[in-house]
């Protein structure tokens, strides 16, 4: 597997954002299946219908239902036509991977949950990249060996 993206880089392919044309334009520039674990899709979708929420109790936050469905229906015929491929991991070996992680780098680097456990994902899956657009998973991701092609030109 060459690139592990995180729930930023498929928002950013879904919805549109200030990062979806760099999303899209290195989705398009790969040449296999963009590689998702059930963990990630869940997050994906979680948050879509969380947003979907946010806007029902408050119309200048987050977005219409209509806006969630349509980004996992995108998501969902993006798997049924291969372009996303669900992949499965050894989710004890992704544990023990965040483990090692959160105690090296959580108390200096103020990392979150889920960046650690996507980052583990990625090295437990053997990627070489981590598609991501938070600038602090990037630097926990880059700090673990990955490569980061999204991170912002300095």
């Amino acid at each position: 597997m060459n690139a592990y993206p995180d729930a930023s880089f498929l928002c950013a392919l879904y919805r549109p954002q200030n990062n979806s044309d760099r999303a899209v334009a290195f989705r398009k520039a790969m040449k296999e299946p963009l590689h998702v674990t059930r963990l990630l899709l869940w997050e994906f979708r979680q948050a879509s219908r969380f947003q979907a929420f946010r806007h029902r109790r408050d119309p200048a936050m987050g977005y219409p239902i209509e806006e969630a469905e349509r980004m996992n229906e995108k998501l969902s015929e993006h798997m049924n036509q291969g372009l996303v491929q669900l992949v499965d991991c050894d989710l004890p070996s992704i544990l023990i991977t965040s483990e090692r992680i959160s105690k090296l780098r959580t108390f200096d680097g103020g990392h979150r949950r889920f960046d650690i456990l996507h980052v583990a994902t990625a090295l437990v899956l053997d990627a070489r990249e981590f598609l991501s657009f938070d600038a602090n998973q990037i630097c926990l991701a880059n700090a673990e060996g990955l490569a980061t092609p999204l991170k912002n030109p300095s």
